[in-house]
């Protein structure tokens, strides 16, 4: 051992040299190389690659799906918060490529609200116009039975109520004195010439006298100089066609008596509204003449054929007017609520929930089992209006839900997207007036204020539309005019009446005529058009009516602004009073104003702040 240490200490330097050189040797060996280094590092750079990668989110604005950004913040367009994108996707295999998907956010923001399909029985109030009438079974004319002149009037004047075989007036006649001679003369052949006797008895009956003016004669045994012309029936003289010795000709009238105990009112029944009157429906009426009282009545008669130059067809009711209160001419005014007459158990959907372009009608069907309120573009079928309701003829089943609240703002999306919409049913995305989608993070953080380049469009001239459009646009007008001369004869009812003439006229203008920026705008202004409208039209009170009245006009001056009418000249005029001291305005047809909102209490009150000329 000591031999050991010995020998070390003499040859240490050869021990630390050996020592030396192992290590080196260990680490040339296992020690790695700059490659494998660099190899190393760059799997873990990819695989931290690999995880960011997973871990990035786009962001975006669940309204406007254009805007896309790596962090979140707000859309510059709406100021909505925008959401990962992978939200706005629906997960699985089975997902429709046309599906509009919002978020929940989004979906709330929009007011997005939706209904199942049901059946039901359809409903709707048809508002009627008409007058009263006599009734014309009841109208007996009486002419002469033969030639002579009138020696007695006993009716003077027309209007004069008569009874049942009151004296009309006395005829002289020789054909009259003449037949008599010939009955006197058959009464003494009685026996022997029976026939010869019946066949003059029956010459004057025919000549309307009576039997017991016939005994009298036969008894007496000379010919009467006179006969009496009797009433046939009770009633009025509406016509008198002779005066005090006047000669007249066999088959002359004389006189015209009608019986009005019993009236008819035949109202004037539109084509649209025929599908809802059916025999036996129940209606009121009010007669504007005669404030107060309420009639009631049933449809007694349709019309079978309708009038080709005024597209109605006449519909009767029959009253009893014992105290002839009613009288011929009166205007009348009847509500009719009546279910659809070829059926009772249809589908039934909400206005609200369609998209209407004039020629086709368009729904958005909720998708079931989505996490994501989703949406599908889907073209139907329409019946009859039924009030606040359409008639589903074809294209949904019952049980499927659809939106009826916001449905224009889930079709922007669909057109901003690309996919089937109402102006686009073939999907594609739609030219933007700013490409916001190929902006990068930075510019879509910036804030973008569209209020005054919207605010702008309304406020345009005229912008080119299609002559159609025009028209279309124009009997929309025509029936607001008709409404406005309502308000001004502070006439509710009328009022109503028009109201739905004009949501009549908007549903049939078709916006596919509208392109770009122009259609928007119109989307934008019909939105608020129909809900005002509907307002009025439901409103039963003249006050409320005005009120909306106001927001319906500031609307469709931006209309008339943007679009034009297809004729003639419109006056926007204005009251500083209306709209409790708000002011309002209003169109009109003429210079000189008559203010809708007082109507008779401060008619002229106003004055005239634009015209339009188109």
């Amino acid at each position: 051992m000591k031999n050991i240490i010995r020998n070390i200490r003499e040859n240490y330097k050869l021990v630390l040299g050996v020592l030396i050189a192992g290590l080196f040797l260990g680490w040339l060996f296992f020690h790695p190389s700059k490659d494998e280094k660099a190899g190393e590092n760059q799997i873990e750079s990819h695989e931290g690659n690999d995880h960011s990668a997973d871990q990035a989110t786009i962001w975006t604005c669940s309204m406007h799906p254009q805007i896309k950004q790596d962090k979140p913040g707000q859309c510059p367009i709406c100021a909505m918060d925008l959401i990962p994108l992978n939200t706005m996707q629906s997960a699985g295999d089975e997902v429709d490529p046309n599906e509009i998907v919002l978020s929940e956010s989004a979906s709330k923001l929009a007011d997005i609200q939706t209904m199942k399909v049901s059946k039901g029985t359809p409903q709707k109030t048809v508002y009627l116009q008409g007058k009263v009438q006599a009734d014309e079974r009841n109208i007996a004319e009486l002419t002469a039975r033969f030639g002579g002149r009138i020696e007695k009037l006993f009716v003077n004047f027309t209007g004069q109520n008569v009874r049942q075989g009151e004296k009309l007036a006395t005829l002289y006649s020789p054909d009259l004195i003449t037949a008599q001679r010939e009955l006197l003369e058959a009464v003494s052949f009685k026996e022997s010439r029976p026939s010869f006797y019946t066949s003059v008895r029956a010459k004057l009956l025919l000549w309307d006298l009576s039997d017991d003016q016939i005994a009298a004669i036969e008894e007496k045994g000379e010919p009467l100089l006179y006969f009496d012309v009797l009433s046939p029936i009770s009633g009025t003289v509406m016509k008198r066609h002779v005066a005090l010795g006047d000669y007249v000709k066999e088959g002359s009238a004389l006189f015209q008596v009608t019986d009005l105990k019993k009236v008819w009112v035949m109202f004037d029944a539109y084509e649209s509204d025929l599908p809802w009157i059916k025999i036996g429906d129940h209606v009121g009426l009010s007669i504007p003449s005669i404030p107060g009282k309420e009639y009631e009545g049933k449809v007694a008669y349709i019309d079978p054929y309708i009038d080709a130059k005024t597209r109605i067809a006449k519909v009767r009711i029959e009253l009893s007017n014992s105290g002839l209160t009613l009288k011929p001419e009166m205007f009348a005014n009847g509500v009719l609520h009546s279910n659809i007459a070829e059926s009772s158990d249809r589908l039934l959907i909400p206005k609200s929930s369609i998209l209407w372009t004039g020629k086709r009608a368009v729904v958005y069907v909720k998708v079931a089992e989505r996490e994501s309120p989703s949406f599908l573009y889907r073209e139907i079928t329409l019946g009859p209006e039924a009030g606040n309701f359409y008639v589903v003829a074809d294209g949904l089943m019952e049980g499927e839900i659809i939106a009826v609240n916001g449905v224009f703002k889930i079709d922007a999306a669909a057109q901003l997207e690309g996919k089937p919409s109402m102006m686009n049913p073939g999907g594609g995305r739609v030219s933007q007036g700013h490409d916001h989608g190929s902006m990068g993070a930075g510019e879509a953080s910036g804030e973008v204020d569209h209020s005054e380049h919207q605010a702008g469009e309304a406020d345009k001239s005229v912008v080119k539309v299609s002559t159609v459009f025009k028209e279309q646009l124009q009997k929309v007008y025509d029936s607001y005019i008709l409404m406005t001369e309502a308000f001004v004869a502070t006439n509710a009812e009328q009022v109503s009446i028009h109201a739905y003439k004009v949501k009549s006229g908007l549903q049939k203008v078709d916006m596919a005529l509208l392109q770009g920026e122009a259609h928007m705008e119109w989307m934008r202004q019909l939105g608020k058009l129909n809900e005002t409208i509907d307002q009025i039209a439901s409103s039963r009170l003249i006050s409320d009516q005005r009120l909306v009245y106001a927001e319906f006009n500031n609307t469709f001056y931006k209309s008339l602004k943007s679009f034009g009418l297809d004729r003639g000249t419109t006056y926007y005029q204005y009251c500083p009073m209306a709209n409790g001291d708000v002011g309002a305005y209003w169109f009109s047809n003429k210079k000189d104003i008559e203010n809708p909102y007082f109507g008779d209490e401060m008619l002229k009150c106003g004055e005239t702040k634009e015209t339009l000329e188109f």
